[in-house]
């Protein structure tokens, strides 16, 4: 717009607006019919035995993602169980049972274990990792996924570009540091800058 008609607007963002528009599926599937009020009732919010979380034998956890028809039927395969002598997997009256089913089989396997079983194959499947643990994993070590600025862990830089790769800053700047810098940047007098200083609409630490 600031292009075509030189003029600039006030971009309005609103957080609740952004949780809305993700929601946007749970609108689609309440609009058809297929999400009840009830919690852990439906098929994203953990009703579903396919779509959740599970605790392993030695107290970590699991995630599960395998809707698709395929990806679920690849599951079964992996978890021992024979799809014909189950229920439908969208049958939602035999969704508790399921979990419940499904809740026992896992807890038979350390986290790690059902790592070996499951993952690199198309079941939609991850481990719950911590903070800690998030670095290390085997994807995230082939992404760079995190790298380390002056001794502290952060997330590296996303998304990543082919012809213009990021990077973390090798200095993290105190409080403020380059406020005045960015202003300037942005066509604002010496002048102004220092009346919004004295206003204290902003600060810095020099």
């Amino acid at each position: 717009e600031s292009q075509h008609s030189h003029r600039g607007q006030v971009v309005d963002v609103s957080m609740t607006e952004g949780a809305a528009y993700l929601a946007t599926g749970n609108f689609g599937l309440m609009a058809a019919e297929h999400w009840t009020n009830q919690r852990e009732d439906n098929l994203l919010d953990g009703g579903a035995h396919f779509y959740g979380t599970y605790e392993t034998k030695d107290g970590l956890f699991i995630s599960l993602g395998s809707i698709e028809a395929k990806f679920y039927q690849l599951l079964l395969e992996k978890l021992g169980l024979d799809e014909e002598e189950l229920p439908a997997q969208m049958d939602r009256t035999h969704w508790p049972m399921m979990r419940e089913k499904f809740r026992k089989i896992f807890k038979t396997k350390t986290r790690n274990e059902w790592c070996e079983i499951l993952e690199g194959s198309d079941v939609c499947f991850a481990p719950v990792l911590s903070f800690e643990e998030a670095p290390g994993h085997a994807h995230n070590q082939v992404r760079n996924s995190y790298g380390e600025i002056e001794g502290v862990l952060h997330p590296n830089s996303a998304p990543k570009f082919s012809r213009t790769p990021s990077s973390l800053s090798a200095n993290v700047p105190a409080y403020g540091e380059n406020t005045a810098e960015g202003l300037r940047a942005w066509g604002l007098s010496e002048e102004e800058i220092e009346k919004l200083m004295a206003s204290k609409a902003i600060g810095w630490q020099g």
